[in-house]
């Protein structure tokens, strides 16, 4: 019954997608949403039409790709499960804005964490992943070609 009532005020409060699922992956979760910064996909938007220099990584796993991606000039692909053995070897700046987003915001949360601990230092989360970019009307490059959620 507890954890009814605790899924029902989790929903209720529009928190279902910040979270893992289960209590102790969803405190490291939090606690990764507060040693990190968020960018919200309009400021990231912002960004990239001015052509600033931003990395984009795509932490989500390979058949989640295929959703789309955000397109951006400087962008890579590491998994979630790869990233502390492949980033360092493919991202050497430590000093660039590095934004990571996976499906919802909670993996790339984990990630900017971890990129922290690694010694970057302006790593940062989109807030909401690819689908608060999505939400927000801003374009998703999908194997089909560029394409933008309806609000109908």
């Amino acid at each position: 019954m507890n954890k009814l009532i605790y899924i029902s005020l989790i929903a209720a409060l529009g928190l279902t997608p910040l979270l893992a699922g289960h209590p102790e992956t969803d405190r490291l979760v939090q606690k990764a949403q507060k040693e990190v910064a968020e960018i919200t996909a309009k400021t990231l938007k912002e960004k990239l039409d001015k052509d600033e220099d931003v990395i984009i990584l795509d932490v989500r796993e390979a058949q989640q790709r295929a959703e789309g991606q955000i397109y951006a000039d400087d962008y890579y692909a590491i998994t979630r499960g790869n990233l502390e053995f492949k980033v360092l070897n493919k991202i050497k700046n430590k000093d660039a804005l590095i934004v990571t987003y996976c499906r919802g915001g909670s993996r790339g949360a984990l990630a900017a964490q971890t990129l922290k601990n690694l010694g970057y230092k302006n790593a940062v989360n989109l807030k909401g992943g690819l689908k608060g970019w999505a939400k927000a009307g801003y374009p998703i490059e999908t194997g089909l070609g560029v394409t933008k959620l309806s609000q109908e």
